[in-house]
């Protein structure tokens, strides 16, 4: 796995997710559907099988971050796959309330 740095773009080895890096920790490793991702260049092994557990899917255009969000990425394609980092499932990040402009 390449280190990860903001800009990296990543896709999964089990579905059609692909994400970008937003900001990310020096030792992070990401996992979709429970597999580790590849880079954006890299093709697929023939016999990867995603973990069932893993499997609640990942949104395009939603923020995911882990839990102190010291990592954040961009899900740019939808997957069935979920996002993980070091073994920990990423959650949706929550969008800021605007000011309201009277």
């Amino acid at each position: 796995m390449t280190q990860l740095k903001p800009g990296l773009k990543l896709k999964s080895a089990v579905c059609d997710a692909e994400i970008m890096v937003i900001k990310a920790g020096a030792s992070d490793t990401l996992t979709c559907g429970g597999v580790a991702m590849l880079g954006a260049g890299d093709a697929p092994p023939s016999s990867v099988a995603a973990d069932s557990g893993h499997l609640d899917g990942c949104q395009v255009g939603k923020r995911y971050v882990n839990d102190d969000q010291s990592l954040e990425v961009l899900c740019v394609k939808a997957g069935e796959g979920s996002l993980a980092a070091n073994g920990g499932l990423l959650q949706t990040k929550e969008s800021k309330k605007l000011p309201s402009s009277d």
